[in-house]
Formats: C-alpha cells, sequence, structure tokens
C-alpha cells in the first residue's frame, strides 16, 4: 500500500509517540477510569512504544521509559504477567543508564512481583530500587523515585 505523500511519517512518529505516553499517562491518573479508560490507556502506551520504535533518535532510554509505563499501566490493571514482562523489558532497555531509570525499572519489577503474590522477589525489587534512588542526582527525580517506592513498601 502506498503511503500519502501529504503525510510527514516521521514528524507523526515524533509527535505520537509523545502524544500518546502523555495521553495515557492522563488516563493512568484518572480517578474514575471506566473499561474503555483502561482498554484506551494500554493501547495508547503501545502506541507511543510503537511510534518510538519507528523513530531514528530512539534510545534505550526512551524505551525504558516506554516500557515501564507499559508495566505500570498493566499492573494497574491488575495484571501480573504483561506487567512483570514489560518490566523486564524495560530493566533490559535501562542498563547502562542512569540510576533514576534502573531504579524505575526495578521499581515495575517490585510492583509486578507483589501484584504476582511474590514476597521474595518483590524484596529484592524494592531494596535494589531504594539503592539505586540514593544514587539519583537530582533531587526532584529522587523525589519522585523515592515517593513511588514508599508508597510500594506501604502497600499501596
Amino acid at each position: 500500500m502506498a503511503g500519502n505523500a501529504d503525510i510527514d511519517v516521521a514528524a507523526a512518529h515524533r509527535y505520537f509517540s509523545a502524544w500518546c505516553f502523555n495521553r495515557a499517562w492522563d488516563l493512568i491518573e484518572k480517578p474514575d477510569r471506566t473499561e474503555a479508560d483502561d482498554r484506551l490507556m494500554a493501547a495508547l502506551s503501545q502506541a507511543s512504544i510503537f511510534h518510538w520504535l519507528s523513530r531514528p533518535d530512539c534510545a534505550p532510554k526512551n524505551l525504558s521509559v516506554g516500557y515501564w509505563q507499559a508495566s505500570r499501566i498493566e499492573a494497574l490493571l491488575g495484571n501480573a504477567e504483561p506487567a512483570m514482562r514489560h518490566a523486564q523489558t524495560c530493566l533490559d532497555y535501562s542498563a547502562g543508564l542512569e540510576p533514576f531509570c534502573l531504579g524505575y525499572a526495578y521499581e515495575a519489577l517490585a510492583r509486578a512481583a507483589r501484584l504476582a503474590n511474590d514476597p521474595v522477589a518483590f524484596a529484592d525489587y524494592l531494596v535494589r530500587a531504594e539503592r539505586l534512588a540514593e544514587q539519583v542526582s537530582g533531587p526532584e527525580n529522587r523525589r519522585l523515585l523515592t515517593a513511588d517506592l514508599q508508597q510500594l513498601r506501604g502497600g499501596a
């Protein structure tokens, strides 16, 4: 099928990689999500990853963040296996990245392990994430990661 010459595909991927991520995030934070919202939230996250994968400037950090969001969404939806799978992919892309990204990969793994009722893995991943949080240099990033880890430790 021939493409439409009037569409700048590269610009579309740049736009929708961020737009889909941000729209999914809006739904994560929506307190009264419907089942339709939940389906849309998961689809938007996957669409964001697709658009990032279609960009020549896609870097491991972009995919680390994208798969972290996908894992978070699956955890919110109560889907332990996909949450763990996306968290593991996040960890794979986070190798060699700054402690903030790596810490969030372990945060995602801890969240998925808790959902899967695996207290040993949960505790291990949480401790790893907390150690990485101590290494985060930016105070706002450290605060964000630490708050999410405290929420996890508290059972929320």
